[in-house]
């Protein structure tokens, strides 16, 4: 692979894992941001899982004053209103390079790329849909956690075959404020209509992770990584 390696947090729930989730952070915040999620998931009777909390790389953000913070892609004002016409194409691009690398490793290290989940939350959740409904072997799943759609009008063209019927896991919160809900219910109705199995879950929060969603989560990555 050409791309650098992205720093990352490993944690294995046993030996020898048969299964990954490469799960992407939100903006501002890095790898160790969901790590505690680990011990809070019933992953009874799943294999053995290495979880794997990549760090963005370090870049200014245009919303925020052009502070230099961790993230997967710029974001200007109006993007998470509507107002502007889809996300930082560019930036996009170059982190599902990143991702796709870290799948790669996971290849390397002895597991199919049908026993690897892309996970991500806010901007992460962006990254692992844009890397996961493009990827040209078929993944486990996706999961997309407060998140939305990016480059939408390109996914037509770029959708790779192989991930046409990966399951899709999406939640959000109906009273998020940093990325709003009607944004979240647009990017599954996009992809329902673009035939993708989008499993859609909504919680009574704000833009955060509530404790029944964690139980939803730990019960769909069982279903997807073939729990015993």
């Amino acid at each position: 692979m050409t791309e650098k390696l992205l720093e990352s947090i490993e944690i294995e729930t046993g030996d020898k894992p048969a299964a990954a989730v490469i799960w992407m952070h939100g903006l501002g915040a890095d790898g160790n941001d969901f790590v505690p999620i680990v011990q809070e998931l019933d992953l009874s009777g799943a294999p053995a899982i290495r979880f794997v909390f990549p760090h963005a790389p370090m870049q200014p953000v245009s919303i925020n004053n052009g502070y230099v913070m961790r993230a997967w892609y710029d974001v200007k004002s109006g993007d998470l209103e509507g107002r502007s016409r889809q996300a930082d194409e560019k930036g996009v691009r170059a982190s599902q390079a990143l991702i796709e690398a870290l799948i790669e490793r996971e290849v390397a290290r002895g597991i199919a790329p049908g026993n690897i989940v892309l996970a991500g939350f806010s901007q992460g959740g962006a990254v692992a849909l844009q890397t996961g409904l493009r990827y040209s072997k078929k993944l486990a799943g996706v999961m997309a956690l407060s998140t939305y759609l990016p480059l939408a009008e390109t996914l037509p063209q770029e959708a790779a075959q192989a991930n046409r019927g990966t399951p899709l896991f999406m939640a959000h919160g109906t009273q998020d404020s940093v990325i709003p809900f009607e944004m979240a219910t647009r990017s599954r109705d996009v992809l329902v209509q673009h035939g993708y199995a989008v499993e859609w879950h909504e919680y009574p929060m704000a833009h955060s992770v509530a404790l029944e969603e964690i139980r939803d989560i730990a019960q769909w990555l069982k279903k997807v990584l073939g729990a015993q």
